[in-house]
């Protein structure tokens, strides 16, 4: 606990010194842009909140190096190993010119530091076909830095709204430290909850008042330790599943998936390219019904914090048989299939104004 502890109240310390003083570097770090299609606040609001994530994180490897706690280093090498996802993103919300490839050839990198300096490597997957590439070294650090540049993304895709991101994360690092202290890794448990403490401290001050933003080096370093939390649980235990990572993450990976497939198959645009049709958008836009017609502040910020616990539910709907089904490759897999198909035909009744009841929120 005490990892969580010190995480936890250090970020959020720091997330509240950058709120207090916005004022003097509003002009850099606020999203002044209010009229994008996945821009729903009224208000300008500081995009900094990785900042007070990434110093807590580093304090508590201080901390623990200083109590002599032996495994400190997995921690100094997890922060030193994600600095370049950190650092593209944190620049990027500054000066708003780092291109999403520049974001994800610094996520790779990172990736790549994973590789190098913790060992952090996937070298099976239980799936047909992938496993022969996986086998060979080229082929499983090609694949470990798709996945973990995949993830990180995808955390960057969902982050939208007050909380979402920040506890999806939060509820999937605490599914990692459960089963790596099931397997006896405590030093991985410990590491996955000063994880969930850093995004906690930012989520005290992100919902649900919306008082500052995860922005882009916040959720490529979250979506990067997520993935490699995750690759090194399987990495250093094999009675892991090879499938439990990606059924932890795989709301935002569908997320990501489906997007893509909708993007250029559907509507043959490039897949980049944002849009306001994402499945958390579509829940703002048609299920936040007490809010339809209001434009005040205090609506707008309602409506927009009242979006994620939808959004919770559905990750937490993987979770579950993640947790029941941590070392079997078949039923997660077929776990995984049931959460796509169900993903799928929500995300079509939603859009064709066909809302199942149990969903709608009235006034």
């Amino acid at each position: 606990m005490l990892y969580l502890l010190v995480s936890f109240f250090l970020a959020a310390a720091v997330t509240l010194m950058v709120i207090h003083s916005s004022r003097s570097h509003s002009h850099l770090s606020a999203d002044v842009d209010l009229s994008g299609p996945q821009k729903f606040h009224a208000a300008p609001v500081p995009r900094v909140g990785g900042v007070g994530m990434f110093t807590g994180l580093l304090c508590c490897v201080g901390v623990a190096a200083v109590v002599g706690h032996t495994d400190w280093k997995l921690g100094a090498l997890l922060v030193l190993c994600g600095l370049p996802a950190f650092a593209a993103g944190l620049i990027e919300d500054l000066t708003k010119r780092v291109s999403p490839a520049k974001r994800l050839l610094a996520t790779a990198i990172s990736a790549a530091l994973g590789i190098w300096l913790l060992g952090a490597t996937i070298t099976k997957t239980d799936i047909p076909g992938l496993d022969w590439v996986v086998a060979t070294a080229a082929g499983a650090w090609l694949a470990t830095i798709f996945t973990v540049a995949g993830v990180a993304n995808s955390v960057n895709i969902i982050d939208g709204f007050n909380g979402l991101s920040s506890m999806c994360v939060s509820l999937m690092l605490l599914v990692f430290a459960y089963v790596a202290y099931q397997v006896g890794d405590i030093p991985l448990a410990l590491w996955a909850l000063a994880g969930v403490g850093a995004a906690l401290g930012f989520f005290v001050w992100n919902f649900p008042g919306g008082l500052i933003f995860l922005g882009d080096g916040g959720a490529y370093f979250l979506g990067f330790y997520l993935a490699e939390i995750g690759i090194l649980l399987i990495a250093r235990n094999p009675e892991v599943s090879p499938l439990f990572p990606l059924m932890v993450c795989i709301y935002p990976v569908f997320e990501t998936i489906f997007s893509i497939y909708r993007r250029k198959i559907v509507r043959d645009v490039p897949p980049g390219l944002p849009d306001g049709i994402h499945l958390h958008s579509l829940i703002y836009r048609r299920l936040m019904r007490w809010a339809i017609g209001a434009r005040d502040a205090r609506a707008l910020t309602r409506r927009n914090s009242m979006t994620a616990p939808y959004l919770w539910m559905l990750c937490v709907s993987s979770l579950v048989p993640a947790l029941a089904f941590w070392d079997s490759s078949p039923l997660i897999g077929a776990c995984m299939l049931l959460f796509a198909l169900t993903y799928i035909a929500l995300y079509r009744r939603i859009v064709r104004f066909k809302t199942p009841k149990w969903l709608v929120v009235t006034r």
